[in-house]
């Protein structure tokens, strides 16, 4: 299995050279654009440094990483384009900008939320894939036939990556109409979160709510919900990463995994636990987000979980309220660290 990184927001020249240097275990590094929204914000640099030098640096990286044969991959994936998401002059400043970038680097694709693009990338733009965005949330081979004229490969809904006879389904569905499946392998997002979609259009509008006198500050309903000790089992029971150990059962299923590292303080670390297939530490730091600060002083030592952990949760007949597997591991896997200890945070 190849993995797709993401493009880290502020300067990490050793993740840039860590992808390098694995290059033959990446499939592509993704990245946003300018002022374009994404699922994880626009381009923007530390307080020390300015947008336009942000946006130099991210050149330079793209430069490297294109030097290397790597290829990569346009996001624009926002969940709200707000009203721009018609206008003319929207789709004339994609057009433009694709054009810079593709005559300089190796764009293999866009991801996006809006068929619309799609189309228009289809339109414009011959040997560009255009995928579409896991903030869709497609699971079902329906899902997929509504928007085949737009899109040449899919994410999976998070939701069903422990659900490998539906993986199965969508596989033998793309195969045979010709597209790409792919997963995000890592995200730290709760199942059916109710509030995905307020903090997802949120996210898309970000640098205006900056400029706003805001009353409250949000930045989503997990953290607040696993830090209650009874809710910890959602940790094991109600996510949907695949950890690193497990990935092997998804060979052949998807043309590549998605490892969301674009905002992690070490995402380094990720890289080296996925391609090595082994992590010894709290799984929630291989995760974005990252909700491990919840459970302090405690973790998830991702060491701790059962071998078998990816078998059971993979074929799991979701019946909760008749099996405490989930919260065997949980009990298993929880470990409290001493004060002086910090090695896994």
């Amino acid at each position: 299995m190849k993995f797709s990184v993401g493009l880290p927001m502020l300067k990490n020249d050793d993740f840039i050279e860590k992808i390098i240097a694995c290059r033959e275990g990446i499939y592509e590094v993704y990245f946003s654009f300018g002022g374009y929204p994404s699922g994880r914000g626009s381009v923007r640099g530390a307080e020390s440094e300015p947008v336009w030098a942000a946006q130099s640096r991210q050149l330079d990286e793209l430069s490297r990483l294109s030097e290397a044969g790597i290829s990569l991959n346009l996001l624009l994936n926002a969940g709200c384009f707000g009203a721009d998401a018609l206008s003319r002059a929207f789709f004339v400043g994609i057009g433009e900008t694709l054009d810079r970038l593709a005559s300089r680097y190796p764009i293999r694709s866009v991801t996006t939320t809006s068929p619309l693009i799609g189309k228009f990338i289809h339109e414009n733009f011959t040997g560009i894939e255009v995928r579409a965005s896991v903030n869709l949330g497609i699971g079902s081979t329906a899902a997929m036939d509504y928007t085949a004229e737009y899109y040449d490969g899919y994410y999976l809904k998070r939701e069903l990556n422990r659900q490998l006879d539906k993986i199965h389904e969508l596989r033998e569905w793309c195969d045979k109409n010709r597209k790409g499946l792919f997963m995000l392998a890592n995200s730290g997002c709760l199942n059916d979160c109710s509030a995905r979609a307020f903090h997802d259009n949120m996210v898309a509008h970000e640098t205006e709510i900056a400029k706003m006198d805001n009353a409250y500050a949000f930045t989503g309903v997990c953290r607040e919900y696993l830090k209650s000790p009874e809710k910890r089992i959602s940790l094991i029971r109600d996510m949907n990463y695949v950890r690193p150990e497990d990935m092997g059962l998804y060979e052949g299923l998807f043309t590549a995994a998605k490892l969301a590292t674009r905002v992690n303080p070490r995402p380094e670390r990720i890289l080296d636990a996925y391609l090595g297939k082994r992590y010894v530490g709290a799984v929630t730091d291989l995760l974005e987000p990252d909700n491990g600060v919840s459970l302090l002083p405690s973790i998830v030592d991702n060491s701790r979980f059962p071998a078998d952990f990816g078998e059971r949760v993979a074929v799991c007949d979701k019946r909760c309220g008749e099996c405490g597997y989930c919260g065997e591991v949980l009990e298993g896997a929880l470990v409290r660290l001493a004060a002086d200890e910090d090695m896994y945070i």
